[in-house]
């Protein structure tokens, strides 16, 4: 029996009417002219009227989605019952251990657990975030940041944050020395406040903990060494980045002989080694930073390993030191994989006989072989549009990969890789009940931008789904920073396609699907790219008759919100539904603030507005300054009071000015976390209930 295309959208009049934000005459003085901005006063988070206005959107929200609590009910209902909600992952081996995550019906985080056999992996229970999560109080947001074992596994640096703000609580749990099963455990009044969710390091011999702050901006900059049993006022600076365009993050190598510090801005990098065993050593820099020069460090054992643009190689070619003390002369690195235009390295993963090279060609992600005796291979996959990642790898000795595929159609799948014989063995696929996969079917289309450049578009729908120009859809895209977005797959979309919507990803340029030259047409003064290209990708679907040209709405979240606010105020005529996810909208006033969280650091990305050419091109797209008089879509806009990313004021603005100017009479509604940040809720069930909500927005406005 063929599905029916569901039927265009009926609008409910919810009981109450939309807030009004009260204006306060403001003016922002600019290289482009100045400009009146009555609500530039909500980026006072500490402003009572600022809550009171959003606890009463919320109140409008609440009223908005209650007509829609049938449909909220049962994609919800939906969405559970697709999830094996008691359940563990595969063992992984590490030190000794097999250490396996596991959930309860019932529970919103997991446990962890280890055990001295694959068979007996969960009997020793190493921490239980619901446990946590009650023990401080966390009613709204939990999320555990650093999870890293000491070496010798007997000791386990933990960090907690429980606003959303980003801010972690750093402890030390030290389980029984001899190495019993009965998971009897202390935890240590060792105890680091405000540490940055950045990475953490472990000394060879267990005495010492490497851990980062951010400052006043939210910027990761200092990395600090902690002695296990003393107060953490006793802990000392280690390094300190002072220039406020890099990220500080610290690790360790794959071999754990070396703590890694790695600075890194949009443009160029810098990193630091500390030997593993002697951690009170002075960290020694690799490469000296260089204007447009990237570059990642790991250990191979006998040499190390760099990834690296430099010398032109502008999708990253791979060098390798011999020596560990040569590092620093120039001359002393060789190359290993040569630079490939179109064939973006990621990153590498060194093994102690081979390396896993994680590369992007084609708008797919891939994963590459390569031996020490110079032979290679690709790891194959499926052909339909899909993702690629190592799994957890823990041991350096490991002749056996472990890597995970998912497709639009097909859930998260576990496979190990015997490298020796080339036998792959099917470990797991995440349960997904109740699922007919083969009833979705994906695809890749290619849609062409105002310039002419082809830009790839995965869609997904249920097989019965008619391709007649009928069926309502969903496009998402993001298209920034260089991130790419692999096809993933989602038990809460089936909710949309079992409805009859075509669920589309579209590639935008700002990614790195295509390289690194896809990226850098979709920056700075080239960002309209990135807004030509998902315009293009919608209408792409209408005139390809996938959906239908009154039906289309599009998603994204903080600078996928930036990009569908640009799509909705350039082209507000195309599209029936916007969902805005704690949306970056009021670009210009937020870049030209430097006292504001993350802006010095993101210049390089969008560019300094406070003057020319970038004052003009970013007020061009500015979603926030270019919302005026027009038919607009029917807007669901969310946001977090914590969130450190794209503050709450942004989407509030927005959300303000698209009520006083939309004339079409479709719905603007907001919801925001009031105790939550940029990712919205963290209990599962809650995160749940939080898509079904969205998603009943999307099937009533399209």
């Amino acid at each position: 029996m063929s599905r029916r295309t569901p039927p265009p959208p009926t609008h409910v009049t919810p009981a109450i009417s939309p807030p009004s934000a009260r204006r306060r005459a403001h003016r922002w003085e600019r290289p482009t002219g100045d400009v009146d901005d009555p609500f530039a006063w909500m980026i006072d988070v500490d402003d009572p009227e600022l809550i009171d206005y959003l606890e009463a959107e919320n109140r409008y929200a609440e009223s908005w989605f209650e007509p829609h609590t049938p449909t909220i009910d049962a994609i919800f209902d939906e969405i559970r019952s697709r999830v094996q909600e008691t359940d563990q992952s595969t063992p992984v081996f590490n030190g000794g251990w097999w250490y396996v995550g596991s959930t309860v019906e019932g529970e919103d985080y997991p446990r962890h657990h280890r055990g001295r056999t694959f068979e007996t992996a969960t009997e020793m229970l190493l921490l239980d975030e619901n446990v946590e999560a009650d023990r401080v109080g966390a009613t709204d947001y939990f999320d555990l940041g650093a999870f890293d074992a000491s070496h010798d596994h007997t000791m386990f640096a933990w960090s907690t944050d429980i606003t959303g703000d980003e801010r972690y609580d750093l402890r030390i749990r030290h389980f029984d020395s001899a190495g019993a099963v009965s998971g009897t455990f202390v935890d240590l009044d060792d105890h680091v406040a405000d540490v940055a969710n950045a990475g953490t390091a472990w000394s060879a011999d267990g005495r010492w903990l490497f851990y980062v702050r951010a400052d006043d901006q939210e910027r990761p900059f200092q990395v600090w060494r902690h002695e296990i049993g003393r107060a953490a006022g006793d802990d000392t600076l280690v390094f300190q980045e002072d220039d406020e365009r890099f990220f500080v993050e610290i690790g360790e190598t794959r071999s754990d002989a070396w703590i890694l510090i790695h600075c890194g801005s949009k443009t160029s990098a810098e990193v630091r080694l500390i030997p593993s065993a002697s951690p009170l050593d002075e960290a020694v820099v690799v490469r000296p930073r260089a204007d447009g020069v990237e570059y990642q460090i790991d250990d191979w054992g006998d040499r190390l390993v760099m990834v690296t643009n430099d010398g032109g190689a502008e999708d990253f070619c791979v060098h390798t030191a011999w020596s560990h003390h040569d590092w620093t002369v120039p001359s002393s690195w060789t190359e290993l994989i040569a630079h490939r235009p179109g064939r973006r390295i990621i990153g590498v993963e060194p093994f102690q006989n081979h390396l896993v090279v994680y590369e992007w060609s084609d708008a797919q992600p891939r994963l590459r072989l390569l031996f020490r005796d110079g032979s290679e291979r690709l790891l194959d996959v499926d052909n339909e549009p899909h993702d690629v990642n190592l799994s957890a790898n823990p041991e350096w000795t490991s002749t056996t990969l472990r890597f995970s595929t998912q497709s639009m159609t097909t859930p998260t799948t576990l496979y190990d890789e015997d490298l020796v014989t080339g036998e792959r063995t099917l470990l797991r696929r995440i349960p997904t009940p109740n699922v007919d996969v083969d009833a979705y079917v994906a695809s890749r289309m290619w849609a062409t931008s105002a310039d002419g450049t082809s830009v790839p578009v995965d869609i997904v729908r249920h097989v019965d789904t008619p391709l007649d120009g009928t069926a309502p859809g969903c496009l998402y895209g993001y298209g920034s920073y260089e991130a790419s977005m692999p096809p993933w797959f989602s038990v809460a979309r089936l909710s949309l396609l079992d409805r009859g919507t075509v669920w589309a990803l579209a590639h935008p340029r700002g990614g790195g699907e295509l390289g690194r030259r896809w990226y850098l047409d979709g920056k700075l003064e080239h960002k309209q790219h990135t807004f030509d290209d998902m315009i293009a990708s919608a209408e792409h679907l209408v005139t390809a008759g996938v959906v239908a040209s009154d039906r289309l709405a599009i998603r994204g979240g903080s600078a996928g919100g930036l990009l569908v606010g640009a799509c909705t105020t350039q082209r507000p005529e195309l599209f029936a539904s916007v969902v805005a996810e704690v949306p970056f909208v009021d670009i210009v006033n937020t870049m030209s603030d430097p006292t504001l969280p993350l802006t010095v650091t993101e210049w390089e990305e969008w560019g300094d507005p406070r003057s020319e050419p970038f004052a003009s091109a970013m007020l061009a797209y500015s979603p926030y300054d270019n919302t005026v008089a027009a038919d607009y879509p029917a807007v669901y806009v969310t946001a977090g009071l914590h969130d450190p990313r794209v503050s709450v004021h942004e989407p509030a603005k927005w959300v303000a000015r698209l009520r006083e100017v939309n004339t079409s009479g479709r719905p603007t509604v907001m919801h925001t976390e009031m105790g939550a940040g940029h990712g919205g809720p963290t209990g599962r069930y809650d995160a749940w209930r939080d898509e079904a909500r969205t998603l009943a927005f999307l099937l009533a406005t399209t």
